[in-house]
């Protein structure tokens, strides 16, 4: 009777057993699926993630590309500023420097002038029997010389005789009569005036047909 007892015993205890074994796998089984679902759901959080954080970089990337683009073009109108501010300045100061150079140059050929007036009058009295002397011909050449120079430094003498009046040029020191010449003509050329490149520098003193 004990046996029988003790036999049932050990039988009850394989079949709990055996349950518990059968019953483990399920349970490992359903860990397993639950650890796969929760990967599965990792990998479609990071891939979102990735998307998004592309898309920021994209963004970041446009960004510092338009505010590059800005400075760049900032750097170029300042460039282009200071290049038409320098050109300003040396054309100003060409233009200073020519109109010093201007200046200068018609206040030698002022003070040259009278020098070749008195070469003019000096030429002029020299009495007919002695222009062929060596005297009066070294006279005229340095004074053909000094023209020469002073015409091709610009220096020219303005038309009067014949020309019509223009006070521009001329300064009327007289009228006078006259059957050649119509009225507002010069008729006379009392001392020569002469024009620096187109510029006056001094006035023909002249007597005006009335």
């Amino acid at each position: 009777m004990q046996e029988n007892e003790d036999l049932k015993q050990d039988l009850d205890q394989e079949e709990t057993n055996q349950t518990v074994s059968e019953e483990q796998p399920l349970e490992e089984t359903v860990a397993e699926e639950t650890g796969e679902d929760t990967e599965r759901k990792e990998d479609e959080i990071i891939p979102e993630n990735s998307r998004e954080a592309r898309k920021k970089a994209k963004a970041d990337k446009k960004h510092d590309k338009d505010k590059m683009k800005e400075k760049v073009e900032e750097l170029e109108d300042k460039v282009m500023r200071q290049m038409a501010e320098f050109e300003n300045y040396r054309k100003r100061t060409e233009k200073e420097k020519t109109a010093m150079f201007e200046v200068g140059a018609k206040s030698v050929v002022e003070k040259i002038l009278p020098v070749v007036d008195n070469f003019e009058r000096g030429l002029a009295s020299i009495p007919e029997d002695e222009k062929g002397t060596a005297f009066a011909e070294g006279m005229n050449m340095v004074y053909k010389q000094l023209m020469t120079s002073l015409d091709e430094m610009g220096v020219k003498p303005i038309e009067a005789i014949g020309n019509e009046f223009d006070p521009d040029f001329h300064n009327a020191v007289m009228q006078v009569e006259s059957e050649e010449y119509e009225t507002g003509t010069v008729a006379q050329e009392l001392l020569k005036g002469y024009l620096y490149r187109d510029s006056v520098v001094r006035h023909s003193m002249v007597a005006v047909v009335q």
